[in-house]
């Protein structure tokens, strides 16, 4: 299993003081060796959450002029009509990808193009169901253009997630299924499609980062 970049850190902090806790604890209360036993089981049960939180699974994008690849893992939790105030200024199809922790949490490209515009925003860490995460909560909007195609990607934090990386950089190059960024222990990414758009999954489906189709542009 290979591990992201973004992990890297995290995975030996806590191999350290797993260590610490696994070498000390006994020590200080002369545990028998069956509760050392449970210490040790939950410290590799806990390691191997962590580690694989962070997994960086193969993706193999099949991606068609028009279509919108899903930037995440998770299931679709929001699909509806919406006013998106921070860059179209106006109506759009929402859709939106519940992230939980079992899910990997790259985020991806949905589709080829020049990434128009890059923006974070500080905020609140309200649960990522909550209506209000989408423009109260930490965030980052990143808007992919491909000639008068465009699509807004909005990372969400959520309660237990404190930070958003993003790899987006305006004026860059970007192919579909390629990694967009990371949002650690958490929680939602929106996608906003134009109003015309083709909608190609239902509420409560679960989808596949760089591989599901969530929507198709209009033609």
């Amino acid at each position: 299993m290979r591990t992201h970049k973004e992990g890297t850190v995290t995975i030996i902090v806590v191999l350290i003081f797993l260590l610490i806790i696994d070498v000390l604890i006994p020590r200080l209360f002369a545990l028998s060796s069956f509760f050392y036993s449970v210490l040790i089981f939950f410290s590799v049960l806990f390691f191997s959450f962590i580690r694989g939180f962070f997994r960086k699974p193969e993706r193999n994008p099949d991606y068609e002029y028009g279509e919108v690849l899903s930037p995440c893992d998770g299931k679709v939790v929001v699909i509806e009509e919406t006013e998106e105030p921070e860059y179209f200024h106006g109506r759009r199809i929402q859709v939106s990808i519940f992230m939980s922790p079992l899910n990997v949490h790259i985020n991806y490209n949905p589709i080829n193009g020049e990434v128009k515009y890059v923006q974070y925003h500080p905020g609140k860490h309200l649960v990522a169901f909550s209506p209000k995460s989408s423009l109260e909560n930490e965030r980052s909007t990143t808007v992919i253009v491909d000639g008068q195609r465009e699509i807004l990607i909005r990372q969400i934090a959520g309660t237990v997630a404190r930070r958003i990386v993003t790899y987006s950089k305006v004026g860059q190059q970007v192919k579909a299924g390629d990694e967009l960024g990371f949002i650690k222990f958490g929680s939602r990414v929106d996608l906003f499609f134009p109003p015309d758009s083709k909608i190609k999954v239902k509420l409560n489906d679960k989808v596949v980062g760089a591989e599901s189709v969530i929507g198709q542009f209009p033609s």
